[in-house]
């Protein structure tokens, strides 16, 4: 199955559901567990395995079109892992990814997109 870029499903759910705080909520949940996955697969394809899913948050919202969030992990070998992402224009249909990985505070990854359908997105 391809997973969907992480943030085209928070925005259809954002877009979708605008309007309404408890739907917020659902869209941002969407947008960490998306990340989540994202994550998961693009440092599996590194030959990075994590002890468990990352645990993701997302901060207040500063406006509709910002929203951020980080996650925090370990590998199977016990290194931290650090994940910081933002998308900007979030409520439109062309957000702005971008994400960034660190393991043990080294830089493993630096993307606009996670996930395994980020390659054969169009840009």
């Amino acid at each position: 199955m391809r997973r969907v870029p992480a943030v085209a499903l928070a925005v259809l759910l954002a877009v979708t559901l605008s309007g309404c705080k408890v739907m917020q909520r659902i869209s941002d949940g969407a947008y960490r567990n998306a990340v989540t996955d994202g994550v998961v697969d693009e440092l599996k394809a590194k030959g990075i395995e994590l002890r468990d899913r990352p645990a993701c948050e997302s901060p207040g919202r500063e406006t509709d079109s910002v929203v951020r969030v980080t996650c925090t992990a370990e590998t199977t070998t016990g290194e931290p892992v650090a994940v910081n992402g933002i998308a900007l224009a979030a409520d439109t249909d062309r957000p702005r990814e971008s994400y960034v990985v660190t393991v043990d505070g080294r830089e493993v990854l630096r993307k606009d997109c996670l996930g395994l359908g980020c390659d054969r997105r169009g840009t």
